[in-house]
């Protein structure tokens, strides 16, 4: 899929437009786009919660039920969280691009 980096508008395809995709999804509360109101994750409800293994788990399970509600290229199968600080949440998620059917482990997704 092509698509245009949001920071710069040069265009990007393929894991990069992916990696954007999963930034934007991730970092989109619930209920924050006009018409369309589910879209988005769960993420900032965690962000700034004491670190525990039930949170952890919640939010290994907001990330994979929001990109499976909405990235249908990306199957997610571990999430790593990397850190937690001050409302800021380094992911690292791998999971198969169901394009090409490759494993891949997108580091560093931030989420902010």
């Amino acid at each position: 899929m092509q698509g245009m980096n949001v920071h710069t508008g040069r265009s990007i395809a393929d894991l990069e437009h992916l990696r954007q995709s999963i930034t934007d999804i991730l970092s989109t509360p619930i209920g924050s786009r006009i018409m369309r109101r589910d879209y988005g994750s769960r993420l900032f409800k965690r962000i700034d919660a004491p670190i525990t293994g039930e949170l952890i788990a919640e939010i290994y399970a907001d990330v994979v039920e929001a990109l499976f509600n909405y990235e249908p290229r990306f199957e997610a199968t571990n999430v790593t969280v990397v850190s937690m600080d001050n409302g800021h949440l380094v992911l690292d998620i791998t999971g198969k691009y169901l394009v090409t059917g490759e494993d891949v482990t997108l580091n560093g997704i931030e989420i902010q």
